[in-house]
């Protein structure tokens, strides 16, 4: 069963940077599956912000982000990140990454194609 799991969020200044990790576990090649990280502010609804499509990888951004993130996958690692810098107070929220089942040639950044769900990592941007 493929299974998530989300690490790297925390509490972090304004202007400042994380990195998010997603793991997958459960599968054989992880360039078989479209990945892509979501964020649920305080009061919002899930939001997608970046998507990597499999087998050539491919990225996709929200232009809310205004280029200041950047998603990047390791295989031997079956491992995606997402890079986040320039972090504003509005960037506070749930993180989640999510894997659709192979078939679709690009990923989207819209919630119904995922099929399976980490649990969430929290970042927290604040002076």
């Amino acid at each position: 069963q493929l299974q998530l799991v989300e690490s790297g969020g925390g509490l972090v200044q304004p202007g400042g940077s994380l990195r998010l990790s997603c793991v997958v576990s459960g599968v054989t090649f992880l360039d078989e599956y479209a990945i892509g990280w979501f964020r649920q502010a305080p009061g919002k609804a899930l939001e997608g912000l970046s998507c990597i499509s499999p087998t050539d990888g491919e990225t996709l951004y929200a232009d809310s982000l205004k280029g200041r993130f950047t998603i990047s996958r390791d295989y031997a690692k079956n491992t995606v990140y997402l890079q986040m810098t320039r972090l504003e107070p509005e960037d506070t929220g749930v993180y989640y990454c999510a894997a659709e089942r192979p078939g679709d040639y690009y990923c989207s950044t819209d919630v119904d194609p995922y099929d399976y769900w980490g649990q969430g990592t929290r970042v927290s941007v604040s002076s």
